[in-house]
Formats: C-alpha cells, structure tokens, sequence
C-alpha cells in the first residue's frame, strides 16, 4: 500500500536525519581526535598552547544530512603566552603551524582563501579545523587566509539558531534537512549557512506534527526576526 504524502515526507526527512552512532559516537569521537592532536601537539608549555574546540555548523545545530560526510571543528588557542602578537599581522603563519601539526596526515588546507584544515579518514569523511583566537563576547580572530584576520562567531550563530528552532516547536530542523537535500540535488549552489538562516529567519512560528497545517499567515516571512549572529566566512568550501 502507497504511503501518503505526509507518511512519505516524513519517511524521508527519518532517512536524511544522522543515525544515533553518528550523532552520539562519530561526530564526539572526530571531535575528541582534534582535541587530542592539538593537545599533544600545542601543550600548556608551548608558545601556542591549545586551549579548546568546539562543534560548530551543521554538527551543532543538528542539520546534518546523510550521507554524513564532514564535522566542523572550532580549536581555540590561548594567549597565555603572548601568541596573538606573534601572529597579530600574519594569520598565514598561524594556520601553516596549525596545519603543519598534522603531519603524515592526509590533509588539505580548505575554504576559498584557505581559512581551516580539512583532515581525512581512512574510513571516509573529514573534518575542518578552524584555529581561532578567542577575542572575547562570543568572537573570534580567524585567518582570512591573506595574512589578515577575520571576526567569526560560530557560537553566537548556533545559539540563535537553536532558540529559532525552539520557538519553531522544533520543526525548523526537518524543515532545513529537507531544504539541504533538495541543494544537494541541484548543484550545491547555496552553503548549509545560508540555509539554516533562511528557514529561521523566514518564519515566525511553528505548529505540532498532529495540529491541522498552519495558515499562510503563521508561516509568512518575517520582518521583524533577523539573525545577530557571525559565523564562519562564506567563503568556505566546504558543504554539509
């Protein structure tokens, strides 16, 4: 017997949605493997030491979409030792150090101007390493990739996406999946950015799954609800 068309999106955002073991064992583990790194590698004694990392883009937010292929990683370096000023005008520097760590690795420096460090898996996918340093209230010093540096606030950006979500009564989620999947089949012209922030800026409230559909009116786009957040420049390379 044919599905509805109900059953039938809802059996697709299930089969788009990351499985449990990738959610609670792949991403922490890949996660928990750059902490390792850059903690052997950048100790409490060295000139840079590492400070800490965190998750950030669709691995935060929870837009991840299968096939699962990569886990932003946001690795914080600390000033302790002065190290902002040695790298203060040349970012390039900084990242070539950070990506220098990975040694023997299979590496690649990633993002248009090249602003993290992608490492990869023999069991497939990969991570971006973002090194950042914390500049305080949520921002981020991050390369530019031409010797200069950026201000991100990956951090920001998943907290406002995640009240959005919860005003939306948690259906903004399924919403962006489905929206990811349907770039993904069409030439991957948008970022997964740019996505999150156009459903959560897009509309203003949400209803439960068994409530009659909403209105046109509850789903309109809103004037009023902007994000504040930064985030990782656009011009990033990679997609999730």
């Amino acid at each position: 017997m044919s599905n509805t068309t109900a059953q039938a999106f809802t059996q697709f955002v299930t089969d788009l949605t990351a499985t449990t073991y990738q959610t609670d064992t792949l991403v922490p583990a890949r996660k928990r493997g750059v902490d390792e790194r850059l903690t052997e590698k950048f100790p409490s004694t060295s000139d840079l030491p590492f400070s800490q990392t965190h998750l950030m883009g669709s691995s935060a937010k929870n837009t991840i979409i299968r096939p699962f292929d990569d886990v932003d990683v946001l690795a914080v370096f600390s000033n302790a030792k002065g190290a902002w000023s040695t790298y203060q005008w040349d970012s390039k520097s900084f990242i070539y150090r950070i990506r220098n760590a990975y040694s023997g690795v299979s590496i690649q420096q990633v993002g248009t101007r090249g602003q993290a460090v992608r490492v990869f898996y023999n069991s497939g996918g990969h991570v971006d390493v973002a090194p950042v340093f914390d500049a305080g209230n949520g921002v981020y010093k991050l390369p530019a990739g031409d010797g200069t540096w950026i201000n991100t606030a990956p951090l920001v950006g998943t907290s406002w996406y995640a009240e959005r979500n919860r005003v939306l009564s948690y259906h903004l989620s399924p919403v962006v999946r489905l929206l990811k999947a349907w770039n993904r089949a069409h030439s991957m012209r948008f970022r997964s950015f740019h996505l999150e922030t156009l459903a959560a800026s897009a509309f203003t409230s949400g209803t439960t799954r068994s409530s009659p559909p909403p209105t046109s009116r509850q789903w309109e786009p809103s004037r009023r609800t902007r994000p504040t957040a930064g985030t990782r420049s656009s011009n990033r390379s990679t997609r999730t």
